[in-house]
C-alpha cells in the first residue's frame, strides 16, 4: 500500500474503481469498465500516473500489462472521508453524518442500518 494517504483526481478514481471492481486488468479492460468513452492512451496515461504515485503496479502478461491496485478501496474511502470531514465540515464527524443523513434519496432503512452500525461501534469502543 502507498505510504501516504491516497488522494485521487476524478479520472484516477474512475480507473481505480474499475480495478477494485474487476481485479487485475489490462488497459483495454479498464477502458471498457469506465462509463466515459476514453482513448486507450488516456487510460494508459492515468494508469502510469497512478503507478508513479505508488497506487497501482503491473505485471507483464502474454500480450499486455495487467495493472492491479496497491491501495484498497477501504483505505481510499477513509482518506477521502477524512479530507471531506476536515475541509468541508471543519473536522466534525457529526456535521458530516448529518449531511449524509439529509441527502435526498437516503432511505429510512439506510438510516436504521447506520444507527445499528453506530451502536455496534460504540459497544466495541467500550470493550477496549
Amino acid at each position: 500500500m502507498s505510504p501516504r494517504a491516497p488522494a485521487f483526481t476524478d479520472r484516477e478514481l474512475d480507473v481505480m474503481a474499475a480495478l477494485w471492481r474487476h481485479g487485475p486488468s489490462t488497459v483495454a479492460e479498464v477502458r471498457e469498465a469506465i462509463a466515459d468513452p476514453l482513448a486507450y492512451t488516456t487510460v494508459l496515461t492515468v494508469l502510469r500516473t497512478l503507478e508513479a504515485k505508488g497506487h497501482v503496479d503491473h505485471a507483464e502478461g502474454d500480450r499486455a500489462h495487467r495493472f492491479r491496485p496497491l491501495v484498497s478501496r477501504a483505505a481510499a474511502a477513509a482518506a477521502a472521508l477524512r479530507r471531506v470531514r476536515d475541509t468541508l465540515f471543519d473536522g466534525s464527524a457529526v456535521a458530516l453524518a448529518d449531511q449524509l443523513a439529509a441527502l435526498p434519496g437516503t432511505s429510512a432503512g439506510e438510516l436504521k442500518r447506520v444507527r445499528k452500525q453506530l451502536k455496534r461501534r460504540l459497544k466495541a469502543g467500550r470493550k477496549r
